[in-house]
Protein backbone atom coordinates (compact mmCIF):
# COMPACT_ATOMS: atom_id res chain seq x y z
CA UNK A 1 0.00 0.00 0.00
CA UNK A 2 1.34 3.39 -0.96
CA UNK A 3 0.98 6.69 0.87
CA UNK A 4 -2.02 8.69 -0.22
CA UNK A 5 -1.27 11.16 -3.01
CA UNK A 6 -0.27 14.55 -1.67
CA UNK A 7 0.64 13.22 1.79
CA UNK A 8 4.19 13.33 3.07
CA UNK A 9 5.49 10.31 4.94
CA UNK A 10 5.01 12.09 8.25
CA UNK A 11 1.45 13.03 7.28
CA UNK A 12 0.77 9.41 6.27
CA UNK A 13 1.87 8.14 9.67
CA UNK A 14 -0.15 10.86 11.37
CA UNK A 15 -3.20 9.64 9.41
CA UNK A 16 -2.52 6.07 10.51
CA UNK A 17 -2.29 7.22 14.11
CA UNK A 18 -5.60 9.07 13.81
CA UNK A 19 -7.55 6.41 11.89
CA UNK A 20 -5.99 3.35 13.48
CA UNK A 21 -4.47 0.19 12.10
CA UNK A 22 -4.58 -2.12 10.31
CA UNK A 23 -5.71 -0.27 7.21
CA UNK A 24 -8.75 -1.90 5.60
CA UNK A 25 -9.74 -1.34 1.98
CA UNK A 26 -12.26 -2.99 -0.37
CA UNK A 27 -11.00 -5.73 -2.61
CA UNK A 28 -11.65 -4.41 -6.14
CA UNK A 29 -12.09 -7.97 -7.44
CA UNK A 30 -14.52 -9.35 -4.82
CA UNK A 31 -16.77 -7.42 -2.40
CA UNK A 32 -16.71 -10.39 0.00
CA UNK A 33 -13.04 -9.70 0.78
CA UNK A 34 -10.92 -6.86 2.13
CA UNK A 35 -7.31 -5.85 1.64
CA UNK A 36 -5.88 -5.54 5.15
CA UNK A 37 -2.56 -3.75 5.60
CA UNK A 38 -0.62 -4.09 8.85
CA UNK A 39 1.96 -1.35 9.46
CA UNK A 40 4.88 -0.80 11.80
CA UNK A 41 6.81 2.40 12.33
CA UNK A 42 10.45 2.21 13.39
CA UNK A 43 10.81 3.14 17.05
CA UNK A 44 14.13 4.83 16.36
CA UNK A 45 14.68 5.98 12.75
CA UNK A 46 18.41 6.12 13.43
CA UNK A 47 18.41 2.44 14.40
CA UNK A 48 15.73 0.68 12.35
CA UNK A 49 14.99 -2.99 12.89
CA UNK A 50 15.98 -5.53 10.24
CA UNK A 51 12.44 -6.59 9.55
CA UNK A 52 9.00 -7.04 11.12
CA UNK A 53 6.93 -10.21 11.33
CA UNK A 54 3.15 -9.92 11.25
CA UNK A 55 1.83 -12.58 13.63
CA UNK A 56 -1.83 -12.89 12.61
CA UNK A 57 -3.48 -15.71 14.54
CA UNK A 58 -3.87 -18.84 12.40
CA UNK A 59 -2.89 -17.00 9.20
CA UNK A 60 0.75 -16.96 10.26
CA UNK A 61 0.43 -20.33 12.01
CA UNK A 62 -0.16 -22.19 8.75
CA UNK A 63 3.24 -21.17 7.43
CA UNK A 64 4.90 -21.73 10.80
CA UNK A 65 3.69 -25.32 10.69
CA UNK A 66 4.96 -25.51 7.11
CA UNK A 67 8.37 -24.34 8.35
CA UNK A 68 8.61 -20.89 6.75
CA UNK A 69 7.76 -17.52 8.31
CA UNK A 70 9.10 -15.38 5.48
CA UNK A 71 5.67 -14.89 3.83
CA UNK A 72 4.78 -12.78 6.87
CA UNK A 73 7.75 -10.44 6.82
CA UNK A 74 6.66 -6.88 6.23
CA UNK A 75 8.07 -4.86 3.34
CA UNK A 76 10.10 -1.72 3.90
CA UNK A 77 8.26 1.55 3.25
CA UNK A 78 9.27 5.15 4.06
CA UNK A 79 9.52 5.46 7.82
CA UNK A 80 8.50 1.90 8.57
CA UNK A 81 7.07 -1.36 7.28
CA UNK A 82 3.82 -2.81 5.90
CA UNK A 83 2.25 -6.10 4.84
CA UNK A 84 -1.08 -6.59 3.05
CA UNK A 85 -3.32 -9.65 3.31
CA UNK A 86 -6.49 -10.51 1.41
CA UNK A 87 -9.02 -11.67 4.01
CA UNK A 88 -12.71 -12.40 3.92
CA UNK A 89 -14.80 -9.52 5.22
CA UNK A 90 -16.03 -11.47 8.26
CA UNK A 91 -12.57 -12.39 9.58
CA UNK A 92 -11.65 -11.90 13.24
CA UNK A 93 -8.19 -12.58 14.68
CA UNK A 94 -5.84 -11.49 17.41
CA UNK A 95 -2.45 -10.36 16.18
CA UNK A 96 0.92 -9.03 17.26
CA UNK A 97 4.02 -7.57 15.60
CA UNK A 98 7.57 -8.82 16.10
CA UNK A 99 10.49 -6.51 15.20
CA UNK A 100 13.34 -8.64 13.88
CA UNK A 101 16.93 -7.95 14.87
CA UNK A 102 19.43 -9.90 12.84
CA UNK A 103 18.21 -13.02 11.03
CA UNK A 104 14.61 -14.05 10.69
CA UNK A 105 13.71 -16.57 13.42
CA UNK A 106 13.14 -20.15 12.40
CA UNK A 107 10.08 -22.20 13.19
CA UNK A 108 11.59 -24.57 15.74
CA UNK A 109 9.92 -24.46 19.15
CA UNK A 110 12.75 -22.50 20.78
CA UNK A 111 12.69 -19.91 17.99
CA UNK A 112 8.91 -19.61 18.14
CA UNK A 113 8.92 -19.15 21.91
CA UNK A 114 11.46 -16.35 21.45
CA UNK A 115 9.13 -14.71 18.93
CA UNK A 116 6.16 -14.98 21.30
CA UNK A 117 8.20 -13.53 24.16
CA UNK A 118 9.17 -10.51 22.05
CA UNK A 119 5.93 -9.92 20.16
CA UNK A 120 3.94 -6.81 20.99
CA UNK A 121 0.50 -5.35 20.29
CA UNK A 122 0.02 -2.89 17.45
CA UNK A 123 0.51 0.63 18.86
CA UNK A 124 -1.72 2.03 16.12
CA UNK A 125 -4.64 -0.32 16.78
CA UNK A 126 -7.78 1.18 18.22
CA UNK A 127 -10.11 -0.75 20.49
CA UNK A 128 -9.61 -3.09 23.43
CA UNK A 129 -6.67 -5.46 23.46
CA UNK A 130 -6.80 -9.18 24.18
CA UNK A 131 -4.98 -9.81 27.48
CA UNK A 132 -2.49 -12.63 27.92
CA UNK A 133 -2.29 -14.96 30.90
CA UNK A 134 1.27 -16.26 30.57
CA UNK A 135 3.20 -13.07 31.28
CA UNK A 136 3.53 -12.12 27.62
CA UNK A 137 2.23 -8.91 26.10
CA UNK A 138 -1.41 -8.55 25.09
CA UNK A 139 -2.57 -8.83 21.49
CA UNK A 140 -4.43 -6.43 19.26
CA UNK A 141 -7.65 -7.59 17.61
CA UNK A 142 -8.61 -7.39 13.95
CA UNK A 143 -12.38 -7.51 13.40
CA UNK A 144 -13.40 -6.88 9.80
CA UNK A 145 -16.76 -5.21 9.10
CA UNK A 146 -18.81 -8.38 8.66
CA UNK A 147 -17.34 -10.29 11.63
CA UNK A 148 -20.05 -11.36 14.10
CA UNK A 149 -20.82 -8.71 16.69
CA UNK A 150 -19.60 -9.26 20.25
CA UNK A 151 -21.91 -6.96 22.23
CA UNK A 152 -21.30 -8.68 25.58
CA UNK A 153 -17.52 -9.11 25.62
CA UNK A 154 -16.47 -5.78 27.15
CA UNK A 155 -17.33 -4.17 30.48
CA UNK A 156 -20.17 -1.68 30.26
CA UNK A 157 -20.82 1.34 32.40
CA UNK A 158 -23.94 1.23 34.53
CA UNK A 159 -24.28 -2.58 34.62
CA UNK A 160 -24.60 -4.11 38.10
CA UNK A 161 -21.45 -6.03 38.93
CA UNK A 162 -21.16 -9.45 40.42
CA UNK A 163 -18.26 -10.47 42.61
CA UNK A 164 -15.66 -13.23 42.55
CA UNK A 165 -14.71 -15.44 45.48
CA UNK A 166 -11.56 -17.57 45.39
CA UNK A 167 -11.94 -21.09 46.74
CA UNK A 168 -10.42 -24.55 46.75
CA UNK A 169 -12.31 -27.80 46.29
CA UNK A 170 -10.30 -30.96 46.99
CA UNK A 171 -7.11 -28.96 46.52
CA UNK A 172 -8.14 -27.47 43.17
CA UNK A 173 -8.51 -23.72 42.70
CA UNK A 174 -11.98 -22.60 41.69
CA UNK A 175 -13.01 -18.98 41.32
CA UNK A 176 -16.72 -18.53 42.00
CA UNK A 177 -18.35 -15.68 40.13
CA UNK A 178 -21.53 -14.66 41.94
CA UNK A 179 -24.22 -12.62 40.18
CA UNK A 180 -25.15 -9.09 41.15
CA UNK A 181 -28.12 -8.53 43.42
CA UNK A 182 -29.89 -11.77 42.61
CA UNK A 183 -30.66 -13.01 46.11
CA UNK A 184 -29.96 -16.45 47.46
CA UNK A 185 -30.95 -18.43 44.38
CA UNK A 186 -31.27 -21.12 43.27
CA UNK A 187 -29.28 -20.08 40.22
CA UNK A 188 -28.25 -21.87 37.06
CA UNK A 189 -24.58 -22.81 37.09
CA UNK A 190 -21.86 -22.54 34.46
CA UNK A 191 -18.71 -24.64 34.89
CA UNK A 192 -16.05 -22.86 32.86
CA UNK A 193 -12.79 -24.73 32.27
CA UNK A 194 -9.45 -22.89 32.05
CA UNK A 195 -10.92 -20.57 34.63
CA UNK A 196 -7.66 -18.75 35.31
CA UNK A 197 -7.71 -17.43 31.75
CA UNK A 198 -11.39 -16.54 31.71
CA UNK A 199 -11.35 -14.97 35.14
CA UNK A 200 -7.99 -13.32 35.71
CA UNK A 201 -7.22 -12.33 32.12
CA UNK A 202 -10.46 -12.05 30.15
CA UNK A 203 -12.87 -10.99 32.92
CA UNK A 204 -15.66 -13.28 31.77
CA UNK A 205 -17.69 -11.98 34.71
CA UNK A 206 -18.30 -8.82 32.69
CA UNK A 207 -19.86 -10.95 29.95
CA UNK A 208 -22.11 -12.69 32.47
CA UNK A 209 -23.12 -9.36 34.01
CA UNK A 210 -23.93 -7.89 30.58
CA UNK A 211 -26.01 -10.89 29.54
CA UNK A 212 -27.98 -10.84 32.77
CA UNK A 213 -28.48 -7.07 32.68
CA UNK A 214 -29.99 -7.33 29.19
CA UNK A 215 -32.22 -10.22 30.24
CA UNK A 216 -30.56 -12.58 27.76
CA UNK A 217 -29.83 -15.15 30.48
CA UNK A 218 -30.90 -15.31 34.13
CA UNK A 219 -28.33 -14.47 36.80
CA UNK A 220 -25.92 -17.42 36.99
CA UNK A 221 -23.18 -18.63 39.26
CA UNK A 222 -20.02 -19.43 37.30
CA UNK A 223 -17.45 -21.91 38.60
CA UNK A 224 -14.15 -21.01 36.95
CA UNK A 225 -12.10 -24.18 37.35
CA UNK A 226 -8.33 -23.78 37.07
CA UNK A 227 -7.06 -26.33 34.54
CA UNK A 228 -4.07 -24.64 32.87
CA UNK A 229 -1.37 -26.15 35.11
CA UNK A 230 0.81 -29.22 34.55
CA UNK A 231 -2.16 -31.55 35.01
CA UNK A 232 -4.11 -30.11 32.08
CA UNK A 233 -3.30 -32.91 29.59
CA UNK A 234 -4.66 -35.47 32.05
CA UNK A 235 -7.69 -33.48 33.21
CA UNK A 236 -8.89 -32.48 29.76
CA UNK A 237 -8.56 -35.78 27.88
CA UNK A 238 -11.89 -37.55 28.39
CA UNK A 239 -10.81 -38.30 31.95
CA UNK A 240 -13.66 -40.00 33.88
CA UNK A 241 -12.12 -39.14 37.26
CA UNK A 242 -11.98 -35.42 36.46
CA UNK A 243 -15.54 -35.31 35.16
CA UNK A 244 -16.77 -37.25 38.19
CA UNK A 245 -15.00 -34.74 40.44
CA UNK A 246 -16.91 -31.94 38.73
CA UNK A 247 -20.19 -33.83 38.94
CA UNK A 248 -19.97 -35.35 42.42
CA UNK A 249 -17.85 -32.88 44.36
CA UNK A 250 -17.86 -29.47 42.69
CA UNK A 251 -21.53 -29.14 41.79
CA UNK A 252 -22.89 -30.30 45.20
CA UNK A 253 -20.35 -28.03 46.91
CA UNK A 254 -21.62 -25.06 44.89
CA UNK A 255 -25.23 -25.97 45.60
CA UNK A 256 -24.57 -26.09 49.35
CA UNK A 257 -22.48 -22.93 49.56
CA UNK A 258 -23.55 -20.69 46.69
CA UNK A 259 -27.19 -21.39 45.95
CA UNK A 260 -26.86 -23.19 42.61
CA UNK A 261 -29.38 -25.66 41.26
CA UNK A 262 -28.60 -29.35 40.96
CA UNK A 263 -30.56 -29.63 37.73
CA UNK A 264 -28.85 -30.83 34.55
CA UNK A 265 -31.08 -28.73 32.28
CA UNK A 266 -29.83 -25.57 34.05
CA UNK A 267 -26.18 -26.61 34.24
CA UNK A 268 -23.70 -25.74 31.48
CA UNK A 269 -20.13 -26.96 31.16
CA UNK A 270 -18.04 -24.89 28.76
CA UNK A 271 -14.53 -25.21 27.41
CA UNK A 272 -12.23 -24.48 24.50
CA UNK A 273 -9.80 -26.74 22.64
CA UNK A 274 -9.16 -29.70 24.99
CA UNK A 275 -11.70 -28.06 27.28
CA UNK A 276 -14.27 -28.23 24.47
CA UNK A 277 -13.58 -31.95 24.15
CA UNK A 278 -14.02 -32.31 27.91
CA UNK A 279 -17.28 -30.35 27.95
CA UNK A 280 -18.79 -32.72 25.39
CA UNK A 281 -17.40 -35.74 27.27
CA UNK A 282 -18.96 -34.50 30.51
CA UNK A 283 -22.40 -34.42 28.88
CA UNK A 284 -21.76 -37.91 27.50
CA UNK A 285 -20.51 -39.44 30.77
CA UNK A 286 -22.64 -37.53 33.30
CA UNK A 287 -25.82 -36.25 31.69
CA UNK A 288 -27.39 -36.57 35.14
CA UNK A 289 -25.36 -33.48 36.09
CA UNK A 290 -24.39 -31.80 32.80
CA UNK A 291 -27.39 -31.31 30.56
CA UNK A 292 -25.74 -28.60 28.45
CA UNK A 293 -22.29 -28.66 26.83
CA UNK A 294 -20.70 -25.61 25.20
CA UNK A 295 -17.72 -26.65 23.09
CA UNK A 296 -15.54 -24.13 21.27
CA UNK A 297 -12.89 -25.44 18.86
CA UNK A 298 -13.05 -28.81 20.56
CA UNK A 299 -10.12 -31.19 20.13
CA UNK A 300 -12.26 -34.01 18.80
CA UNK A 301 -9.30 -35.60 17.03
CA UNK A 302 -8.39 -37.13 20.43
CA UNK A 303 -6.74 -39.60 20.73
CA UNK A 304 -4.22 -39.34 17.90
CA UNK A 305 -3.90 -43.09 17.42
CA UNK A 306 -0.82 -43.56 19.56
CA UNK A 307 -2.63 -44.48 22.78
CA UNK A 308 -5.67 -46.48 21.74
CA UNK A 309 -6.21 -49.15 19.14
CA UNK A 310 -9.44 -47.50 18.06
CA UNK A 311 -7.61 -44.53 16.53
CA UNK A 312 -8.69 -40.90 16.54
CA UNK A 313 -12.06 -39.22 17.25
CA UNK A 314 -12.77 -41.54 20.16
CA UNK A 315 -15.56 -39.45 21.67
CA UNK A 316 -17.41 -38.97 18.38
CA UNK A 317 -17.45 -42.74 17.94
CA UNK A 318 -18.88 -43.16 21.44
CA UNK A 319 -21.73 -40.78 20.58
CA UNK A 320 -22.39 -42.80 17.42
CA UNK A 321 -22.38 -46.18 19.17
CA UNK A 322 -23.86 -45.59 22.63
CA UNK A 323 -27.40 -44.86 23.78
CA UNK A 324 -28.50 -41.27 23.25
CA UNK A 325 -28.03 -39.05 26.32
CA UNK A 326 -30.41 -36.33 27.50
CA UNK A 327 -28.12 -33.41 26.75
CA UNK A 328 -28.00 -30.32 24.57
CA UNK A 329 -24.96 -29.02 22.71
CA UNK A 330 -23.62 -25.74 21.42
CA UNK A 331 -20.60 -26.45 19.20
CA UNK A 332 -18.56 -23.91 17.28
CA UNK A 333 -15.28 -24.04 15.39
CA UNK A 334 -13.25 -21.65 13.24
CA UNK A 335 -13.04 -21.93 9.47
CA UNK A 336 -9.31 -21.26 9.78
CA UNK A 337 -8.76 -24.21 12.14
CA UNK A 338 -7.59 -26.56 9.46
CA UNK A 339 -6.54 -29.20 12.03
CA UNK A 340 -9.94 -29.21 13.83
CA UNK A 341 -12.62 -28.27 11.33
CA UNK A 342 -13.18 -31.75 9.79
CA UNK A 343 -13.45 -33.42 13.20
CA UNK A 344 -15.95 -30.85 14.49
CA UNK A 345 -18.05 -31.30 11.35
CA UNK A 346 -17.97 -35.05 11.88
CA UNK A 347 -19.20 -34.62 15.47
CA UNK A 348 -21.97 -32.33 14.17
CA UNK A 349 -23.10 -34.99 11.72
CA UNK A 350 -23.08 -37.74 14.35
CA UNK A 351 -24.97 -35.69 16.94
CA UNK A 352 -27.53 -34.68 14.33
CA UNK A 353 -28.00 -38.26 13.15
CA UNK A 354 -28.51 -39.44 16.73
CA UNK A 355 -31.19 -36.80 17.36
CA UNK A 356 -29.33 -34.59 19.84
CA UNK A 357 -30.41 -30.97 20.33
CA UNK A 358 -27.50 -29.18 18.68
CA UNK A 359 -26.65 -25.63 17.71
CA UNK A 360 -23.60 -25.75 15.43
CA UNK A 361 -21.76 -22.68 14.14
CA UNK A 362 -18.62 -21.94 12.16
CA UNK A 363 -16.89 -18.57 12.51
CA UNK A 364 -14.26 -17.10 10.22
CA UNK A 365 -11.32 -17.17 12.60
CA UNK A 366 -8.97 -19.51 14.39
CA UNK A 367 -8.04 -21.08 17.72
CA UNK A 368 -8.36 -17.73 19.35
CA UNK A 369 -9.81 -16.15 22.48
CA UNK A 370 -10.62 -13.11 20.34
CA UNK A 371 -13.28 -15.30 18.73
CA UNK A 372 -14.15 -17.47 21.71
CA UNK A 373 -15.13 -14.60 24.02
CA UNK A 374 -17.98 -13.70 21.66
CA UNK A 375 -18.92 -17.34 21.09
CA UNK A 376 -19.07 -17.97 24.83
CA UNK A 377 -21.78 -15.33 25.19
CA UNK A 378 -23.68 -16.69 22.18
CA UNK A 379 -23.51 -20.24 23.54
CA UNK A 380 -24.73 -19.27 27.00
CA UNK A 381 -27.56 -17.27 25.47
CA UNK A 382 -28.62 -20.30 23.44
CA UNK A 383 -28.37 -22.82 26.26
CA UNK A 384 -29.69 -20.70 29.16
CA UNK A 385 -31.79 -18.13 27.36
CA UNK A 386 -35.14 -19.39 28.60
CA UNK A 387 -35.86 -19.83 32.32
CA UNK A 388 -35.93 -23.42 33.51
CA UNK A 389 -38.36 -25.08 35.91
CA UNK A 390 -35.78 -25.26 38.70
CA UNK A 391 -35.45 -21.49 39.02
CA UNK A 392 -37.36 -19.71 41.71
CA UNK A 393 -38.12 -22.85 43.67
Amino acid sequence: MQSEPGLSDDEFWARVAADGAPLVEPDPDDPAYRLVTFVHRDDDPADPCDGVLALVHTVTDKDRHAGDLTPHLMERRPGGWSRTYRLRADHRASYQLYPVRGTVPGTARTDWLRVLDGARPDPFAHGPQLPAHDGRRPSSVLALPQAPAQPYAQRRDGVPRGRTVAAEVDGRRVDVRLPAGAGAGPHPVVVLLDGEMWGEALSAGDTLDNLAADGVIPPVVALLVHTMGPGRPDDLSCNPAFVDFLADRLLPWAADGHGTVLAPDRTVIAGQSAGGLTAAFAAFRRPDRFGNALSQSGSFWWPDGTEFDEGSEWLTRQFAAEQRREARFYVEVGLQEWMLLPQNRHLRDVLTARGYALEYREFNGGHDYACWRGGLADGLAHLLGSPGPAEGR
